[in-house]
């Protein structure tokens, strides 16, 4: 099992403990402030299962029918997590509806408060785990993970201190506006996670910054080349697919060509452990003189 399907486990185990937590807290309460929050919980799990899924497809070898692999397969993952946040906002705002044409007093709220908080701690260490590792590791379905469980943390806070300023001030309709406030910022959420997710189905170029260091690599180690162009890149999960032309001299032997798209593909594969990296090796003739100056 891989470093990045162990995280996806873990966040399923997570996401259960922490659904156990929330569902405790609603029912000593009765608040649908907290009820969303417990609902949102679920969504959680099932995004956690769908990143471990995806990820299981994703680490699979090339084969016959994919050549290219399987890494986007967590794009996948991350538009279904994008789907199911907006499905959990609707039932959010379903149950903010009915409590606030029939506004409930809030039972036992200070223990039932204790209770969700002890829940939004443990979301937040483990959302920091996965934007980290998510990043570090290049994994759409984990980061996506993450960002999603870092807007539960902050929907925890805020119907932690609505729930709060309800029992304060006796209030009843303050615990179905914060609901219904949650259910929009989880939509906001599910936005921006099927967003990036699309971009990649969409084969987006690499991040500037890895585009940068990609041509900065090829001209450092292309000694003995003229130039390379047509640079184009692309990501799929954690892997980076790079293509480019190098142009080298008419004279120079076939050995000596695939000499240096050795050194240029040794130089990438050393800073993007996950790479596929194509050349195509062109005559002097063929140089356009605007791409890439070999040093």
């Amino acid at each position: 099992m891989t470093q990045a399907m162990k995280i996806a486990a873990g966040s399923v185990a997570v996401g259960i403990v922490v659904l156990g937590i929330k569902t405790l807290s609603w029912w000593l309460t009765g608040s649908v402030a907290l009820l969303s929050d417990a609902l949102e919980s679920i969504v959680n799990v099932a995004t956690a299962l769908a990143a471990l899924l995806a990820l299981n497809i994703a680490q699979q070898p090339p084969d016959a029918d994919h050549p290219f692999g399987h890494h986007k397969a967590e794009y996948f993952s991350a538009v279904l997590e994008g789907v199911l946040i907006v499905v959990a906002a609707i039932l959010i705002l379903r149950e903010a509806w009915h409590a606030w044409n029939d506004p409930r007093i809030i039972e036992a709220p200070w223990l039932g408060l204790a209770i969700n908080i002890v829940a939004s701690v443990i979301n937040a260490i483990w959302c920091t785990v996965l934007i980290r590792n998510g990043r570090r590791l290049n994994s759409p379905a984990l980061e996506a993970d993450g960002k999603h469980l870092l807007t539960d943390v902050v929907s925890s806070v805020g119907v932690t201190v609505g729930v709060t300023a309800a029992v304060l001030t006796g209030w009843a309709w303050l615990d179905p506006l914060l609901a219904a406030l949650v259910a929009v910022n989880i939509i906001w959420s599910g936005w921006q996670v099927m967003r990036h997710s699309v971009g990649g189905l969409m084969d987006e170029a690499a991040p500037e910054g890895e585009v940068e260091q990609i041509r900065s690599l090829i001209s450092a180690n292309a000694d003995g080349a003229v130039e390379a162009h047509d640079l184009r890149s692309r990501r799929a999960g954690s892997a980076l697919f790079v293509e480019f032309h190098l142009v080298v001299p008419g004279e120079m032997t076939v050995d000596a060509a695939h000499d240096i798209c050795d050194r240029i593909e040794t130089a990438l594969h050393a800073a993007f452990e996950k790479s596929r990296v194509t050349i195509h090796v062109e005559p002097e003739h063929k140089a356009k003189h605007d791409g890439i100056v070999v040093l």
